[in-house]
């Protein structure tokens, strides 16, 4: 590990933090001014950068730009006195990690240089595996599966049809199967077929002779011929055009196709990758895809699993669209605190990758610091979590269950079952306590309590028509106690019956 850079003017502040890190263990290294610090940085780099604002010569927003162009990645820290505030908050929006305002406690400094330190440590660790990353990042099961395929592929130039969802990474693994097969040095060509108009679908795939049609003022090759000895990936070949679906299945066969309006035959040495995220099975019956295509498609089906099917991917593929995302702009990449990365891993996220991918950018554009929490994700994303939070409607709700049902050890049976749905809203309450424990709110116990009470209430109330004797033996608790927590948690709706 590298030393915790001190830079101050003042030797007696120095000093005490040189002590006070020496009794963690943690080594140091001090400058008396900024330009000494921005000498060093020519031939070594800190871990942390502790430096205060206001020196003789080069100041301490100055140090910070200079480390921050050329060293993105390492926190800074910035000491000021409380008349120096407004320009704290400018070191603050300049990338500083935090700032120390005069007087300081010892204790407080020392703990606020861990925390600096362990995110350091933590954005190396991205940083290293961000540049040996894979084309495909994964270490689910699911995709486990799919690297091995990719293996076994890796010198076969046999069609291979990609299923998966919209945003699964189809394409990747088209891209994957051609980068490590005998093919590798030879064109990559891919078109999606849904995004063609279907009257220059034909053209696009096979290109035209001049004068062909309208507009066609000189001969083209289509994508057949710009593939030459390479991959042709086809993306969503379920919307292909039925009489474009008997042109390609004569490629597919013989090797053989005609341009757009010509009359001499060419020869197509091409591998076909064809990917979509509809059931083909379902086209064919339908008479919307050919069977005889369908089925010369279908030499080896890969299907690439949803994000759902492999959520523990979510954090090691959100740290990699961070640090991309920041790349591509710029910019220091943000992190994810632990619950906002709980909070990600329990999203649905029908989009998938690409979903996930766009959700990062959003981040590095909009979330404020470089610290994300919960509530600095998009709004939309946390009301559609809230309003699938629905805990009263348990199995517990039901009049036809057996009194045994009702019982505790029979509600903690359910709970110890599948970890999916019967967790969710489970996985919402560990979050938001967590996230209230981090803010040092007080009274959790007693905020999440009554949130819990009034709910269950509610829901029971709504169930029996508002009626609170039924309410409460639906509950399992006395008129007088339902009548007493209505009124204490401010519940209206209910009958006197």
């Amino acid at each position: 590990m590298k030393p915790i850079w001190i830079v101050d003017d003042d030797e007696s502040i120095r000093w005490v933090l040189e002590k006070a890190l020496a009794r963690e263990n943690l080594a140091t290294q001090s400058f008396s001014s900024a330009r000494d610090a921005m000498q060093a940085l020519e031939t070594g780099t800190p871990q942390v950068l502790v430096s205060d604002i206001r020196m003789p010569g080069a100041s301490g927003l100055e140090l910070l730009q200079t480390i921050k162009a050329k060293h993105p990645g390492i926190p800074v820290i910035i000491i000021t006195a409380f008349s120096d505030l407004d320009s704290a908050v400018s070191a603050f929006q300049g990338g500083a990690f935090e700032y120390l305002a005069k007087p300081f406690d010892v204790d407080k400094a020392v703990e606020l240089i861990r925390r600096a330190l362990e995110e350091s440590l933590r954005e190396t660790d991205v940083e290293q595996s961000s540049a040996n990353a894979p084309e495909i990042l994964g270490q689910a099961p699911a995709m486990q599966d799919v690297f091995r395929a990719i293996g076994r592929l890796s010198q076969s130039n046999v069609t291979v049809l990609i299923t998966g969802e919209s945003g699964s990474g189809k394409e990747l693994v088209a891209r994957a199967l051609h980068k490590h097969s005998p093919r590798a040095a030879q064109p990559f060509v891919a078109l999606n077929t849904a995004a063609i108009p279907k009257d220059l679908l034909e053209s696009e795939l096979f290109g035209h002779e001049r004068g062909a049609f309208t507009g066609a003022q000189a001969m083209r090759r289509g994508r057949f011929e710009q593939a030459e000895g390479g991959t042709l990936f086809l993306d969503e070949i379920g919307d292909m055009p039925l009489d474009l679906q008997t042109r390609l299945l004569r490629v597919l066969s013989d090797g053989h196709f005609y341009r757009v309006g010509g009359h001499q035959s060419l020869k197509a040495n091409v591998r076909v990758i064809a990917a979509t995220h509809q059931n083909l099975e379902h086209r064919v019956r339908e008479g919307l895809f050919r069977e005889d295509l369908y089925h010369r498609l279908n030499v080896i089906r890969l299907r690439l699993p949803s994000l759902r099917e492999r959520s523990e991917d979510i954090p090691i593929l959100a740290r990699h669209f961070l640090t991309q995302s920041a790349r591509q702009l710029g910019v220091e990449a943000k992190r994810l605190s632990p619950q906002a990365m709980q909070f990600l891993s329990q999203l649905e996220l029908p989009g998938n990758v690409r979903q996930l991918e766009n959700l990062c950018n959003w981040i590095t554009v909009m979330a404020p610091g470089q610290t994300v929490e919960v509530k600095d994700l998009p709004q939309d994303l946390i009301e559609e979590r809230s309003s699938n939070f629905q805990p009263a409607q348990t199995h517990a709700a039901s009049s036809t269950a057996p009194a045994e049902a009702h019982s505790g050890a029979g509600v903690s049976a359910g709970y110890d079952g599948d970890a999916g749905a019967d967790r969710s809203w489970i996985s919402l309450l560990e979050t938001e306590a967590a996230q209230m424990l981090a803010e040092e709110r007080p009274e959790v116990m007693d905020i999440l309590g009554r949130q819990f009470e009034a709910t269950l209430i509610k829901i029971a109330l709504k169930h029996t028509h508002g009626r609170k004797n039924d309410a409460a033996v639906r509950l399992g608790i006395g008129r007088n106690t339902i009548t007493r927590k209505i009124q204490e948690l401010g519940i209206g709706g209910a009958e006197d019956d």
